[in-house]
């Protein structure tokens, strides 16, 4: 086990490598669709990449998840063949429930394990550049979900 200073620190040392070793500016928050946000996730036990839904208005997050539903077969067949749509994912950090589309990383990853983390960074540029070109292609039509 790590205390939690080794373990920021190595958390630390994760994100500022995947920086170096991929440097590229990423969307991100940069949606300009109030809390709606791509992610990186990486712990001890699993890594993904996912678009969280979590504006302030229920309505709204309801409208924009709706739109992605309709995109579904879209994303599924021309991006990601493995994104996952979740209505109802529970945040583990504060418990909270949000509306979650994610793609999880297969391969065996803990950010403590230096020896994956290559793999995962590959599978978060693959991933995420994928993630990403599907959105600007729909953004309108995300868009005017709200």
């Amino acid at each position: 086990m790590f205390s939690k200073e080794e373990s920021a620190k190595i958390r630390k040392e994760f994100w500022t490598s995947f920086g170096k070793s991929f440097p590229r500016k990423w969307l991100l928050y940069n949606t300009n669709i109030k809390g709606f946000t791509f992610k990186f996730v990486a712990d001890r036990k699993k890594a993904m990449i996912c678009l969280d839904f979590e504006h302030p208005d229920e309505i709204a997050n309801e409208l924009l998840y709706d739109q992605l539903l309709a995109l579904k077969n879209i994303l599924l067949t021309e991006y990601l063949s493995d994104v996952i749509y979740d209505e109802a994912y529970e945040l583990q950090e504060s418990g909270k429930i949000i509306r979650r589309i994610y793609i999880e990383h297969q391969t065996k990853f803990s950010i403590h394990n230096k020896n994956t983390w290559r793999d995962c960074y590959e599978f978060f540029v693959e991933k995420m550049s994928k993630f990403e070109g599907f959105f600007y292609e729909y953004e309108d039509i995300i868009k005017q979900a709200i």
